[in-house]
């Protein structure tokens, strides 16, 4: 049985290593703005994509997709697979509400793709595909998140993956879907904006 000390030590550093904004640091240190003033608002790749550019919003994504895996690695260093799916749990909401940064940030699809990503590297080429495709098709990125998200719950059962990670792999997509609520509103009544090539 895993120690109290190493779940609580998985949560802790997941939320620290999640609470790294690459968002709102490459918005300060290129352009001496904050991200979260610009744009859609929020810190995540497709923002800084729009606002920044091509090449950090490609640094902000590896970033956010990295500290999401990380947290999931340094859980499995510390105890089992209880402690690695805390530990991405905590990453989401670090990088959802960062201590660094106001408790004001991302909507946790990049960091939670890196969780999925450590966690279910088969379910989460499913939810990859899905993304993608999607895309290409609607070119609406907030569509791709959200049902990429969904995907990885349905993947993750139908490939019989164990209990825990099935139970984070709903909550982690519902809180997902749920920071993309604003987005979900845009989107049914044709007002949310379109990737451009």
């Amino acid at each position: 049985m895993i120690a109290m000390w190493a779940l609580l030590f998985s949560i802790i550093s997941g939320y620290l290593i999640g609470s790294i904004s690459f968002g709102i640091i490459a918005g300060k240190v290129l352009r001496g703005i904050d991200i979260r003033n610009y744009g859609s608002g929020n810190t995540g790749g497709t923002n800084v994509l729009r606002v920044l550019g091509k090449k950090p919003a490609a640094v902000v994504l590896a970033g956010d997709v990295l500290k999401g895996a990380a947290s999931v690695a340094a859980g499995f260093y510390i105890g089992d697979i209880s402690c690695a799916v805390l530990g991405g749990a905590a990453a989401i909401a670090g990088h959802t509400y960062p201590l660094y940064f106001g408790f004001r940030g991302g909507k946790g699809a990049a960091t939670g793709f890196g969780v999925i990503l450590a966690l279910v590297p088969d379910a989460t080429v499913i939810a990859l595909v899905i993304f993608v495709l999607t895309i290409m098709f609607t070119r609406y990125v907030s569509l791709g998140s959200i049902l990429g998200a969904a995907s990885v719950p349905v993947s993750v059962f139908l490939l019989d993956k164990p209990l825990s990670i099935l139970v984070f792999s709903i909550c982690a997509a519902s809180f997902v879907i749920y920071r993309h609520r604003s987005n979900i509103v845009r989107l049914y009544k044709g007002q949310e904006n379109k990737l451009r090539w």
